[in-house]
């Protein structure tokens, strides 16, 4: 949240910040008051102090930009009676089989899914839905917890991993190739819109630690084989009743050229997204985010210059970064197009790359070329290599 605070402070906003631990110094520069609760992830907890300690203050939003915390951030924003989206809107957003049925009612593809509770429920969606099949928590985020199984054996071994999880969707594998669509919207209307792609595709990211994972957001987006996703996930933006902020909807491209939906959140994208978006256009979208939620208003240009790639680079062994190979070759031939360089170097501890995408650092490149940018990411890929012991 600490570019999002920023962004709000920055178009005149004065913040009020919630959070489990104490802010440093240079995110307090950007709040004007802060509560500091025990347990972030409390929902009950957090709304009752949150509503004790705003006695006295004139509130006109509550903000969140993270998913765990959307659903916090509505009902608070309906008992203090301020506007935004309600509880049943951000709702659809998050419960991934009602969000399905409710994208489904509107004639858009989506994977054939049903709600389950328990391992009985787990074998009979598999039944319907036939193998290969997902497995994934009904109000996840990322792709924690989320699992492909192609056989009975497969659901066997993956069931006992799952006790933690109340409530999974059990759904149909989509094979294509993945991407995001990305938007700034007022009143549920796109104003800026964006299209990254994955690769690999984003389970296959998290699962194989030996992959450099790629995001590369698109610069054309006027290319036949993408309108038919950027119309799916406006679709999608009016069925769900989106309101003012940013929304990140994940979709698929099948081999046949249809395009399927996957999910979609009534937030940032996370992992680098927003960053890459700003990266295409030069723009500031932590900021704009903050003008549309407060003022309904967008002001940034649109235009887009560059293809942007973020590779992601996982350090092979444990323990501390002892050795780099390979990066100051890529240096040598691509210099002026890295724009972002966030590898750890030796002597740093290496990071859980089952914990977080970002891994031990990433580099970031640009150009207006998409086979240029490619290119270049899939050099970043594969010849820098970060070593640990």
């Amino acid at each position: 949240m600490r570019q999002f605070t920023r962004g709000l402070a920055e178009v005149g906003v004065e913040v009020l910040g919630v959070g489990d631990g104490s802010p440093d110094g240079e995110l307090r520069r950007y709040l004007s008051g802060y509560l500091e609760v025990p347990r972030l992830l409390d929902e009950d907890d957090v709304i009752a102090r949150v509503h004790h300690w705003l006695r006295g203050h004139e509130i006109d939003h509550v903000l969140a930009a993270w998913e765990p915390l959307m659903m916090t951030a509505a009902r608070l924003t309906e008992r203090l009676g301020l506007p935004g989206m309600s509880v049943d809107t951000v709702l659809g957003f998050r419960d991934k089989q009602l969000m399905k049925e409710r994208v489904a009612a509107a004639g858009l593809r989506v994977p054939r899914a049903q709600r389950v509770s328990s391992v009985a429920d787990v074998w009979r969606a598999v039944e319907a839905i036939g193998f290969p099949a997902i497995i994934k928590p009904i109000s996840g985020a990322g792709s924690a917890d989320t699992y492909k199984v192609t056989s009975r054996e497969e659901l066997a071994q993956i069931l006992p991993q799952m006790r933690h999880v109340e409530q999974a969707i059990c759904e149909e594998f989509i094979a294509g190739d993945e991407y995001t669509y990305d938007t700034v919207c007022v009143g549920g209307v796109p104003v800026y819109e964006s299209v990254t792609q994955y690769l690999p595709n984003a389970l296959e990211m998290r699962s194989q630690e030996w992959v450099s994972p790629i995001m590369m957001s698109v610069r054309d987006l006027t290319q036949p084989h993408l309108l038919p996703g950027i119309e799916l996930g406006r679709g999608a933006l009016r069925a769900l009743g989106m309101g003012d902020g940013m929304a990140h909807m994940e979709w698929f491209r099948m081999p046949n050229g249809e395009c399927v939906f996957g999910e979609i959140a009534c937030r940032p994208g996370g992992a680098g997204v927003v960053d890459l978006m700003n990266y295409t256009g030069d723009i500031d979208l932590f900021r704009e985010w903050g003008r549309v939620v407060t003022q309904q208003r967008f002001a940034a240009p649109t235009a887009r210059k560059y293809n942007v790639a973020m590779v992601f680079k996982r350090a092979q062994g444990q323990g501390r970064i002892s050795a780099m190979t390979g990066l100051s070759e890529f240096y040598d031939r691509y210099r002026p197009h890295i724009v972002e360089d966030t590898l750890l170097r030796p002597g740093s501890p290496r990071r859980d790359w089952k914990a977080t995408l970002l891994s031990d650092g990433y580099l970031v490149v640009r150009h207006p070329d998409w086979g240029t940018t490619r290119e270049m990411a899939l050099a970043a890929a594969t010849d820098v290599h970060l070593y640990a012991s």
